[in-house]
């Protein structure tokens, strides 16, 4: 097994906090947040939302944290070193074949996003007319969606292929910070629209007639899928964290980081919906893809100029948010060839890369030529491996996670892990809280979800 200096590690604290962010910045965040506040009336749910980021996020972020960064290694490697010869190894295999299923249909919805992005720069958004069976057109068809999706996994590999300090940090440099003043001027050029003060009531002021079991849940399930806790990339980028980061800071950052990116998605989006009459803001999943489309042509319709650049904007953010997920998935597995089978990074992500491929394929021809071809009890690749990964895998692996960091590993290990050997020193209240709730309240809320989606 190679050593943490031969893996090589994060420069700085600025790219750790960057590439950890954007493993779990992505379309979490920018598409199904406002999907979900949207579906689960605005205020009422971002306010659960809030603080199931705080009290389940940042403590089983950090939980994932310490397996990564105690071991130094993949993480299926990982389990192994600190159970030998116990089965909770089969948690870190699981990570693996998750974000590998992930990935593939992840990047076929990433190339549609890419198709959206170039079609916005050559001003064909503003030519559809019907933006429904635009996209029912485009998505069915063989080609185009299957280009764009391997394209996406090609420009992955380029970034994964050149290492963590020269690919991975790098690039998160380069494209967080653009993506945050995206985020940004997207979000003042929405306050400005019509409908804004509507958009922005409908973000700030709760309904607390709304709340609900259903909202709790919603906002649980969306804090885990967002952050990209349980699967493995999260222990897979601590594993490259140097001894002096502190994981808790870090953790509580990233977090931060990521909810922050959510809220501003949703003054994008909200003062838009609401400016245009006959359209609600619980759109659903078609938001991205039909809704927006036509929301951008009603509004802009007699300003071209303006039209063009706030729609190739919003698809241009899109692209670097996927593009951040899309690489930290790989990189779970490619470090998972480089730790397990001692090859080079180029020929492990190589492999990884293949793989995508050959499944994104399946996964972007199941709504063309093999929409009819449904082999996992009437559904197709793409939405099998949906169902897999996010009905069974995240759900139960987070529950492992839990129950392994917080029963299964020696206390004084994770005290030494939170407090760097000692060297931060944090209240007494601040252990007994982390330990309660991944002991306890994070594996029940887990399993609550698990049993309420498969009911």
């Amino acid at each position: 097994m190679e050593n943490a200096s031969s893996r090589g590690n994060f420069a700085t604290r600025l790219g750790i906090i960057l590439a950890t962010a954007g493993s779990s910045v992505g379309l979490g965040n920018i598409w199904r947040f406002p999907v979900e506040t949207g579906l689960h009336g605005g205020a009422a749910f971002i306010l659960i939302y809030l603080a199931c980021v705080v009290f389940f996020g940042v403590p089983m972020m950090t939980a994932e944290f310490i397996i990564g960064r105690r071991t130094h290694t993949d993480i299926a490697s990982a389990y192994h070193r600190l159970a030998p010869r116990q089965p909770w190894y089969l948690t870190g295999y699981a990570g693996i074949l998750c974000v590998t299923l992930i990935l593939s249909y992840y990047s076929v919805v990433a190339g549609w996003i890419l198709k959206y992005a170039l079609d916005a720069l050559t001003g064909q958004m503003a030519d559809v007319a019907d933006a429904g069976q635009h996209f029912t057109a485009f998505s069915t068809s063989a080609w185009m969606p299957l280009i764009c999706a391997l394209s996406f996994v090609l420009l992955t590999h380029l970034v994964v292929v050149r290492g963590v300090q020269n690919g991975i940090e790098r690039v998160s440099k380069l494209l967080m910070p653009q993506l945050f003043m995206l985020l940004v001027l997207l979000a003042v050029g929405s306050l400005t629209m019509p409908g804004a003060s509507q958009g922005i009531e409908f973000l700030l002021k709760p309904d607390f007639s709304k709340l609900d079991s259903t909202v709790f849940l919603s906002a649980l399930g969306q804090a885990f899928f967002s952050l990209s806790i349980a699967i493995g990339c999260l222990s897979t980028y601590a594993s490259y964290f140097k001894p002096d980061v502190p994981l808790m800071k870090t953790a509580a950052n990233v977090v931060g980081i990521d909810t922050l990116v959510a809220f501003l998605s949703g003054f994008i989006i909200f003062p838009a919906v609401f400016s245009v009459q006959d359209v609600a803001p619980d759109a659903g999943p078609g938001l991205v893809f039909v809704t927006l489309p036509n929301v951008f042509n009603a509004l802009f319709s007699g300003m071209p100029v303006l039209g063009y650049a706030f729609s190739l904007l919003f698809y241009l953010l899109l692209v670097l948010a996927a593009l951040t997920s899309t690489i930290s998935m790989h990189e779970e597995v490619t470090a998972f060839f480089v730790d397990r089978y001692h090859i080079s990074r180029r020929r492990a992500a190589t492999y990884m890369t293949t793989t995508a491929i050959v499944l994104a394929s399946l996964c972007s021809l199941s709504f063309g030529p093999l929409a009819d071809f449904r082999p996992f009890f009437g559904r197709g690749f793409f939405d099998a491996f949906n169902d897999v990964t996010a009905l069974w895998i995240m759900p139960l692996s987070g529950i492992v996670l839990s129950i392994f960091v917080g029963w299964r590993l020696p206390k004084e290990l994770v005290i030494e892990e939170l407090t760097n050997h000692h060297s931060l020193r944090y209240p007494r209240w601040l252990f007994v809280g982390f330990f309660f709730i991944i002991r306890w309240v994070a594996p029940l809320a887990i399993a609550t979800i698990f049993l309420n989606e498969l009911l």
